[in-house]
């Protein structure tokens, strides 16, 4: 019998499929940014002046929105060819408050049945903050997401980019596997700080005598500074990791104890004290290969990954393809 095939994801899992991105700033251009890596021909449907983040943060910009088509559209005057757009898609995404996309006739209702259609909004449709302003900070205080570390805040932007964006993808193509089921589309609604708010219910995990091993309850799992400054990411959970570690740091005595919760307020400082003898390159030359599950923190600035196929993409100037999508359409250019 031949062998099947094995396929691998990646850039052409949405080759053919068409987005309509009604959306500014992060979270939406964020989530039609994955769609768009994943092979999805996105179009974004402007407002005269375009995106604010263009003038607001245009690197930014310009990486999120590479690859991008540009439309020019004034959805009040010309409420006729944002629709016609927009019925042409198999994805529409819109960040609007709630009720605004219906007054400017690209509501879901507006399209045709077969439209995959993602609102993300910053709060629930139906609850006292619907129709109130807001960004990251204000979904994550809102789901409880900023009270254990204010007032520090976290370094990306959580509720956008994870909460909001990612959220929006999964929901996305879960609304194109059921059209490809059913040959119906669907409407997903995507709060982020509903969304933020599931990502933080992982903070209640522990019990009471030790929090949650995650979030600082462990001492296993922590960060500890080296002699020269620098950091060590320690996440040995599994007690072989923990040994292992313990053996190569000088005090093995140390693993017995690993998950009493009498004794982590001394496994931390022993563990603290011995690291900061030596510095983090003299560590992992101690280390080796062995599974020690630590790790140096590594500056932003110095982290080299595997370049992002999407950042060699050209950004679109404003409106570069609205007479295009006109012409496709079949609609006149606005006197």
């Amino acid at each position: 019998r031949r062998a099947r095939r094995r396929v691998t994801a990646g850039a052409n899992a949405l080759d053919g499929v068409l987005v309509v991105d009604l959306t500014r700033h992060l979270p939406g251009p964020f989530a039609t940014r994955e769609l768009l890596r994943l092979g999805a021909r996105v179009v974004r449907l402007e407002q005269a002046g375009g995106d604010p983040l263009r003038a607001m943060a245009p690197g930014w910009h310009a990486r999120l929105n590479g690859g991008k088509e540009s439309v020019v559209c004034d959805l009040k005057r010309d409420p006729g060819f944002g629709r016609a757009l927009c019925a042409r898609a198999d994805v529409v995404v819109e960040g609007f408050r709630p009720g605004v996309a219906e007054r400017l006739g690209v509501g879901p209702d507006d399209l045709p049945d077969t439209v995959v259609y993602c609102s993300i909004r910053g709060f629930d449709g139906d609850g006292p903050w619907a129709a109130r302003a807001g960004h990251d900070v204000n979904y994550l205080g809102l789901a409880g997401v900023l009270d254990p570390a204010a007032p520090v805040l976290p370094p990306v932007p959580i509720a956008d980019l994870a909460a909001g964006a990612l959220t929006a993808v999964s929901r996305i193509l879960a609304g194109l596997l059921l059209r490809e089921r059913t040959g119906r589309g669907s409407v997903q609604r995507v709060s982020m700080t509903d969304e933020a708010y599931r990502l933080v219910q992982f903070r209640r995990g522990g019990t009471e005598a030790i929090p949650a091993p995650l979030l600082g309850g462990l001492a296993c799992y922590d960060l500890y500074r080296a002699r020269d400054g620098g950091w060590l990411s320690v996440g040995a959970l599994e007690p072989p990791f923990f040994r292992t570690l313990t053996e190569l740091l000088g005090v093995p005595e140390l693993a017995e104890r690993q998950y009493d919760p009498s004794a982590q307020g001394e496994l931390r400082t022993a563990l603290a004290e011995r690291i900061a003898t030596r510095s983090v390159e003299e560590w992992l030359a101690a280390f080796g290969d062995a599974d020690t599950a630590a790790a140096p923190v590594v500056p932003l600035d110095d982290v080299a990954l595997a370049p992002d196929p999407l950042g060699d993409l050209p950004e679109h100037e404003l409106g570069a393809d609205t007479a295009a999508w006109r012409e496709e359409l079949g609609l006149p250019s606005p006197g």
